[in-house]
């Protein structure tokens, strides 16, 4: 839940506290910070489920940036890490970060192998698996 601070906003995703400035760029410091709280919440999403980077930039406190997810989620090296970054689309299920694994199918086959039908790039079962 988002608390106002004058010019800054602290956001609480256990066991993270964000605090973001509300109109100036954010420093590397900062951007460190939701980089690790990005990757711990997809880290969390459960197989057979996805979520959007509307909904992840929600979660870290920064609801205007969603195009800032897409960025870390296409830099995440998710095999390295063992971030799950395949179960992130975008708001209407499309598989928009499909290019960032490799080969333009890998994204819908690691999906596939979850449990989440893919069709025309796109989630074909977006609103039972959206989470």
């Amino acid at each position: 839940m988002p608390v106002a601070f004058l010019e800054r906003k602290a956001v609480v995703w256990p066991p993270f506290v964000i605090f973001m400035h509300m109109k100036n760029p954010m420093d590397s410091r900062e951007r460190e910070l939701v980089r690790n709280a990005v990757y711990e919440i997809v880290r969390m999403i459960p197989s057979g489920r996805a979520t959007s980077y509307g909904a992840l930039a929600r979660a870290v406190g920064i609801p205007k940036s969603p195009r800032l997810i897409g960025w870390i989620m296409g830099t995440c090296d998710s095999a390295a890490n063992g971030i799950p970054a395949h179960r992130v689309v975008n708001s209407q299920g499309v598989l928009s970060g499909r290019m960032a694994f490799g080969t333009p199918d890998r994204m819908r086959e690691l999906l596939e192998k979850d449990g989440i039908n893919a069709e025309n790039n796109r989630l074909k079962n977006w609103k039972t698996v959206f989470r």
